[in-house]
């Protein structure tokens, strides 16, 4: 399998290309604030086709970009029904701070054809089978994306949007936000996957379950709360 990762060049929001390899079709996930340069640059190099793009969550630096990926390639976008208000008008939500922090004038339309995901759906795309986990805390239709690994040399992943960081979690005190449901994702989501699982967060680097389980102060407290 094929991830390629970059950052957005606001908040540092990771956006991830997967596919089964070089040449293939290919899916992204949270396209963010000027991502253009660098996702074209990926495809280039890699040879891939987007068929798809995966919104882990509906905050806007995480959905910035997903019109236009879309709309150029005419391809869906997929995101839990739960934060499938958010592309209405993810501008509309956005405080003063934050608005003021994309330079205070935004317009949005929203893609031509956006669909649902579910809890445990499984979802076909670009020869890879993604697997759905609605992990609400940060925001009502939080998901994880997972990804079967393929033996010792190629652990499961899992993409974990604004869930799970390494060393932290993300925040509950926006709209949206539960740190109720946030433990229950925490311990019903998170806690099951195998130690080798790959974590691939929203913003920061990459880590694996087992180091979080052993040194994530948030992991520790959904522990003791199982």
């Amino acid at each position: 399998m094929l991830v390629a990762g970059f950052p957005a060049q606001l908040f540092g929001t990771n956006c991830y290309v997967v596919a089964p390899a070089p040449g293939e079709e290919c899916v992204v996930v949270d396209p963010g604030v000027g991502i253009d340069d660098d996702l074209d640059a990926v495809l280039r190099e890699h040879r891939l086709r987007p068929v798809a793009v995966l919104l882990t969550h509906g905050h806007l630096d995480h959905v910035y970009a997903v019109t236009p990926v879309c709309g150029a390639r005419g391809i869906p976008a997929y995101v839990h029904a739960a934060d499938r208000y958010r592309l209405d008008d993810p501008v509309a939500l956005l405080g003063p701070d934050l608005l003021a922090a994309f330079g205070g004038r935004l317009t949005w339309t929203e893609p031509d054809d956006l669909r649902p995901l579910g809890d445990g759906d499984v979802l076909p795309l670009a020869g890879l089978e993604v697997t759905v986990d609605h992990a609400p805390g940060h925001t009502e239709g939080s998901v994880l994306f997972r990804l079967p690994g393929g033996g010792d040399d190629e652990p499961p992943a899992c993409l974990s949007g604004d869930v799970l960081f390494a060393g932290s979690v993300g925040r509950t005190d926006l709209r949206g936000g539960d740190p109720d449901a946030m433990l229950r994702s925490l311990r019903d989501k998170i806690l099951p996957l195998p130690d080798e699982t790959v974590v691939l967060p929203g913003h920061g680097p990459a880590t694996t379950i087992g180091r979080e389980r052993g040194s994530n102060p948030f992991l520790t407290g959904a522990v003791a709360a199982r």
